[in-house]
Parts: structure tokens; C-alpha cells; sequence
């Protein structure tokens, strides 16, 4: 194993001061390897996305100081499912303190490469994916939070995008076959088949790339969908821009799993608020990092749900919004 056949990028590139003079900086260095699936490594900072400037926020607050106390190892999947278990072994061997690596897929292949160094992770449902046997006591060597609040979410989706399209009857829905035939993907075709609709599901292959997402978007036009929804799904959110471009081009109104979405020009996004997740996720790595045991430490469950819409896409696709959605939007881009 090569070291250079991962993107990796040390810590020390970011340093931030604690936000309050009442955070106790540990007294050790503390090394961190975060993992993601298909991130651009430059993005995982405080001056990237708003979900992780609020982790590294949330950090400094705590105490920790990148490059001082804190030392951060970046690394990512690049978008390629099935180099995740040779990364994640890779990482392993490297010893960390703990890994945070974000993604149900990235977090099966480490609850496989170790079983003692604490894993701190973002999945779909940590019962159902066979990550823990409860949610409120873990066990083992990793928690977290959950990206999935029950099986309602994708119901809720299409109910909006139904607002959003009153003549919408067929529906993709944008996905890896892992996803699909899982309990959200069933989740998925009942809440469409309660909604009256089709729900037709266009399955990513083995990578995560642009050239994979043409090609997913060409088999849609075969289709004649009226709109698509995307699923929940780290790989997508990091390549959000491309998904919206080929939408766009496509003239195709999507309902996407994030404001993030929205933000680069997607129509309207039904999400659980991301700044307030990474940053109950930087509290259990405190925890962690201060001695506590990660099976001891209850997943982290979202609370918090943000509406938004894009105007100037509605627009542009020749949508009339309706005031009462427009009115129970958290974010309104126009």
C-alpha cells in the first residue's frame, strides 16, 4: 500500500482559536483521520461548507486547536465505492485516536477493519445497517448520528414536490442499489405509492463521478419522468453541483436531500439541519478524546428540519410556486 494512492491531506492548514476563554484545551495532541467518501479535500475546513465550519467551529469551542493540540488527517474515497475497504484498512493501520468517517458504506467497511479504535460516523440507520443493536446504548467502538429520521422522510419529499408539480405522476429517484434495496428504498416506493404516483429508481454503478451521473441522466430521458428526487446519500451531496447542472440541463425539477443543493441552483431541498448535526457530532468527539466510550455514547438523532427553495430555478423551469410553500420555507433563494 502506497500512501500516495489516497488523498490525504495533514493537519495544520486550518488553525482556529477556541470561541471561548471557558474551553479546556486537552492537554495532549490528538491526531483525527476523517474519512469521507467522495469530499473534495478542500472543502473539509472552516472556510468550506457551512456543515463544516460549524464542526470546526464547534471544536475550537471545545478547545481544540488544529496544529496545536489537534492534529487532522484527511482522506477520501473519491467517489469509488470499491476502494473504500482498502482505505479504510489503510487508515486503520495508521492508528489514530479515532476516525470520523462519514457514509453508511465507509462505516461498514471500518466496523470490519477494526473493532477497538473509536469510530465516529454519519449513517442512514445504524439498527437496520447492522452497526449497533440500540441506538441510545451503541456498544462496540462506534457511534454518531443518524442522517435518517424514520421512514417518513422521502413521503414528506414527495408530498412537497406534489405542492411544488399538483399534475406530478411519475418520479425518479436517484440512488445506489444498495440504498434501494434497503429499508429507505422501500420506504421510498411506499410513500409513492400512497402519493398515487410511479417511482422509478435510476441506480448509480460502481462510481460516483461525473461521467457516471451523465450517464444516469441520459437513462432518464428514456424514462420521461416529470421530476426527480435524489437520495440522502454523502456521495451525492459532495457532487451536488453536478447533479444540479445536469437537472438543469434537463429541465427537470428535483426535490434534493439538502439546502446545500438548493444553494448551487437546485430547485427545493426537505433536510435535517447539517450545521446542527456536525456540530453534536464535534461533542461526542470531545467525549471520545476525553475517555468516554463510544458504546456508551447514544447516536445522535435530528431534531431539526429546514424547507428550501429556490426561486430563480422555479422560474426558470416554469414553476409557480405556492404561497403557502413559499411561506413554510426556512430559505427562500431568489
Amino acid at each position: 500500500m502506497k500512501r500516495r494512492d489516497f488523498i490525504v491531506l495533514l493537519g495544520g492548514a486550518v488553525a482556529m482559536r477556541p470561541l471561548t476563554a471557558l474551553a479546556q484545551q486537552p492537554a495532549k495532541m490528538k491526531r483525527i483521520a476523517i474519512v469521507f467518501p467522495s469530499a473534495k479535500a478542500s472543502d473539509i475546513s472552516v472556510s468550506g461548507p457551512p456543515r463544516y465550519r460549524a464542526f470546526f467551529e464547534e471544536l475550537s469551542r471545545l478547545g481544540y486547536v488544529e496544529g496545536q493540540n489537534l492534529k487532522m488527517e484527511r482522506y477520501s474515497g473519491e467517489g469509488q465505492p470499491e476502494r473504500y475497504a482498502e482505505l479504510a484498512r489503510h487508515v486503520v493501520n495508521t492508528h489514530p485516536d479515532l476516525i470520523f468517517a462519514l457514509g453508511t458504506s465507509l462505516a461498514v467497511d471500518f466496523k470490519m477493519a477494526t473493532a477497538t479504535i473509536p469510530i465516529v460516523t454519519v449513517v442512514g440507520d445504524p439498527v437496520a445497517s447492522g452497526f449497533v443493536a440500540s441506538i441510545a446504548r451503541p456498544g462496540g467502538n462506534i457511534t454518531g448520528a443518524t442522517a435518517w429520521v424514520g421512514l417518513d422522510l422521502p413521503g414528506k419529499r414527495i408530498e412537497l414536490l406534489m405542492e411544488a408539480m399538483p399534475k406530478l405522476s411519475a418520479l425518479s429517484y436517484l440512488a445506489s442499489r444498495q440504498l434501494w434495496e434497503d429499508p429507505r428504498g422501500g420506504a421510498a416506493r411506499e410513500a409513492a405509492k400512497r402519493a398515487g404516483i410511479s417511482l422509478k429508481a435510476v441506480l448509480m454503478g460502481g462510481a460516483f463521478n461525473e461521467l457516471e451521473y451523465q450517464r444516469v441522466f441520459r437513462s432518464m430521458e428514456q424514462d420521461r419522468a416529470d421530476a426527480l428526487m435524489v437520495s440522502d446519500e454523502a456521495e451525492h451531496l459532495t457532487n451536488r453541483a453536478t447533479i444540479v447542472e445536469l437537472a438543469a440541463k434537463n429541465r427537470l425539477p428535483a426535490i434534493y436531500p439538502y439546502r446545500e443543493f438548493v444553494e448551487v441552483g437546485g430547485l427545493m431541498a426537505y433536510s435535517i439541519d447539517l450545521g446542527d448535526q456536525y456540530r453534536h457530532v464535534a461533542n461526542i468527539i470531545d467525549k471520545i478524546l476525553r475517555g468516554a466510550s463510544p458504546g456508551d455514547i447514544p447516536f445522535y438523532q435530528p431534531t431539526k428540519f429546514e424547507l428550501s427553495i429556490n426561486l430563480k430555478t422555479a422560474k426558470a423551469l416554469g414553476l409557480e410556486m405556492p404561497a403557502m410553500l413559499l411561506g413554510r420555507a426556512d430559505e427562500v433563494i431568489e
